[in-house]
């Protein structure tokens, strides 16, 4: 187990700076957004602004929770911008996007939890971008289906409910979650809308066991999630949850096999992959336009 400060020789990501990222970064100040990207410090913002994508976060900048692994700044949210849907719309029109991933902040403190925003945002992009597919990776609403329906009679190409995490850590990191409930959320999404493919990551090196892991592909599959992502918990902060564990790319290959053995359409794992890395390819794998590979 190896838990030092250097991070393993594998961990490697693009370097930020090219001539694309320059003007996704442009773009996103100018209409005022935030992405997911730059407030969790995700790895992968060089190669994925590089090639012109970004994971719009809306409802703000701020989570009213504060998850042990989460990078977001936490705290009570001011307001509520109505007119951000047509500033994530205008983005997705300008970056010619094809498929473009929605995410937010948990917004506990409104009443239908954030739901109306992201049906909004959902319907701008078919109306104004009607070649583009939408990926929404949605908070839990804290159960309340009304919100959930709401947000699923948009149609958004693919739901995504991250777990995270298996389900004995589950209460460490994410507090103010319920594993169970997330995996009623993605089978209540289905129910709601078959059109819709269901997504869900996890993040492993939290102390989890490789049975867990195993537990935790079957739990999802239950819930008949069809997609996965796995990637390595990387710690953002020294306040943050500790990095027990720093999994090699052959065992990330390892749990890809068991996912598609379980019967996932699609399952990326990898050291440095995130919730919306390569999402499109995913899609079209659900959907059975590619080839698994």
């Amino acid at each position: 187990m190896t838990t030092a400060r250097r991070l393993p020789s594998w961990l490697k990501a693009k370097m930020p700076g090219s001539k694309n990222y320059i003007e996704v970064n442009n773009l996103v100040k100018k209409n005022s957004l935030n992405t997911v990207c730059a407030d969790a410090k995700c790895p992968n913002i060089g190669e994925c602004w590089d090639n012109r994508t970004a994971t719009f976060m809306i409802l703000g900048d701020t989570c009213t929770r504060a998850c042990r692994y989460c990078a977001v700044k936490s705290g009570k949210p001011i307001g509520l911008d109505i007119k951000e849907p047509i500033r994530v719309s205008d983005a997705v029109q300008k970056l010619n996007l094809k498929y473009a991933v929605i995410t937010s902040v948990d917004r506990d403190d409104l009443p239908d939890g954030g739901a109306f925003i992201f049906r909004q945002t959902i319907n701008l992009i078919h109306k104004n971008s009607p070649g583009c597919k939408v990926e929404v990776l949605i908070p839990d609403f804290q159960g309340d289906w009304d919100d959930l329906k709401s947000v699923m009679d948009a149609n958004p190409e693919t739901l995504n409910h991250n777990i995270e995490t298996v389900e004995r850590v589950f209460r460490f990191v994410r507090a103010k979650g319920d594993y169970r409930l997330s995996l009623d959320l993605l089978l209540k999404a289905k129910e709601l809308n078959n059109y819709s493919v269901t997504k869900s990551g996890m993040m492993v090196g939290l102390g989890e066991s490789w049975d867990e892991i195993v537990s935790t592909m079957k739990d999802l599959r239950a819930a008949d999630c069809d997609l996965l992502s796995i990637g390595q918990y990387i710690k953002p902060t020294p306040k943050h949850a500790k990095v027990e564990k720093w999994y090699k790319p052959e065992e990330f290959d390892q749990m890809r096999d068991i996912g598609l053995e379980l019967g996932f359409k699609g399952v990326v794992a990898g050291p440095l992959v995130r919730s919306s890395y390569k999402a499109d390819e995913q899609y079209y794998q659900a959907k059975g336009l590619i080839p698994i590979n």
